[in-house]
């Protein structure tokens, strides 16, 4: 139990005394950056998407008219 117990209270103290955390402006910075870096991803993905689809369609239907 000792264990647990020394555990929490250095994980504590490392959590308040040693980690670096980020200010407000940082922490809006970074969440604008993933917001825009998904919104990227995302569209970047819908294109595919529907360009891979718009694709097997002209396929099936070459294949269908054979």
């Amino acid at each position: 139990m000792s264990s647990i117990s020394s555990f929490i209270k250095e994980s504590y103290n490392e959590l308040v005394n040693k980690v670096n955390w980020p200010t407000w402006a940082e922490l809006q910075e970074s969440a604008l950056i993933v917001l825009v870096s998904s919104i990227i991803i995302a569209l970047v993905v819908f294109v595919m998407d529907t360009a891979f689809s718009k694709i097997m369609e002209l396929i099936y239907q070459l294949v269908s008219n054979i």
